[in-house]
């Protein structure tokens, strides 16, 4: 009857935590739409903010997000992954390879100020970027990298050895095993990582001050993406800094909820296609 009751007690406290988080997350959520939805209009989210043309929009700054968002996935997932790869399927367990693993956790808890700083100093000086989106994005790839890897890891390594045991003793090459087995079962955890990877990205403002800047004007037509990242753009999370910074408290929560809603599709769109894959991959 007393270990029942321990039992009881300890289950009841488990789901009062788990209430508590999602009260408080729907309480964050809550507050930041009802003091933001007023702002939001389709003016708001289709032009830019112009003193001569009388207008508030934050237009630029969901261009510059997304180009930051795409630019930074696109030079670090791989990256991430590929070590992730290396590291869990090739590389051993050598001292070696404690050591990488080691500074790679390291550098997941560098305060974001730093690398904001590095990135001015050699993205921005050393190799002339610039205040640019490039220059963030190559300082958001550092701080990212250590998230994507580890938790690629940790996906790998929850594939059961009987899959490479088996793919191997029926002759398949490692990197097909990895291929057509590995990566499809680990394929939720990858994602994972990948999604929290976005949601630092989208919430950064600390680093990208120092390498992005703060410009907020939509790309001139026919200028191409190349010219587009090598100008300052400043992302939502910046925008929404400054307004803060100018008392300017509807504007802020105005782009919150944008924010909160970017982050919200991304997470659906990915979740998506990922049940896909699983489902073709189990078909």
């Amino acid at each position: 009857m007393n270990r029942k009751w321990k039992d009881g007690l300890l289950l009841g406290l488990i789901y009062l935590a788990a209430a508590f988080s999602v009260l408080l997350l729907a309480g964050i959520l809550g507050y930041v739409f009802a003091r933001g939805i007023s702002a939001i209009s389709l003016s708001f989210l289709t032009t830019v903010t112009s003193a001569l043309k009388g207008t508030t929009g934050i237009a630029g700054n969901i261009v510059n997000t997304l180009y930051m968002i795409a630019l930074t996935l696109l030079i670090a997932t791989p990256v991430g992954i590929g070590s992730a790869i290396w590291l869990n399927e090739y590389a051993g367990k050598s001292r070696w390879v404690r050591l990488i693993e080691f500074t790679t956790e390291t550098l997941a808890g560098i305060p974001s100020i730093i690398y904001g700083l590095f990135g001015m100093v050699f993205f921005g000086t050393v190799l002339h970027f610039g205040y640019s989106i490039l220059t963030g994005a190559f300082t958001l790839t550092l701080m990212i990298l250590p998230l994507i890897t580890r938790n690629t890891q940790e996906a790998l390594r929850a594939v059961p050895d009987a899959y490479r045991t088996g793919a191997i003793g029926m002759g398949a090459a490692r990197w097909y095993m990895i291929r057509t087995i590995l990566l499809p079962s680990a394929m939720p955890g990858i994602v994972t990582g990948v999604i929290l990877a976005v949601g630092r990205i989208v919430g950064e403002s600390a680093a990208l001050l120092f390498t992005a800047g703060s410009g907020y004007l939509l790309p001139k037509p026919g200028t191409g993406f190349l010219h587009k990242i090598l100008e300052s753009g400043g992302t939502l999370a910046i925008q929404l800094y400054l307004s803060m910074s100018k008392a300017q408290y509807d504007v802020a929560f105005g782009i919150a909820v944008v924010l909160l809603g970017i982050v919200l599709l991304i997470n659906l769109t990915t979740r998506l296609l990922t049940g896909r894959t699983d489902a073709a991959s189990r078909g």
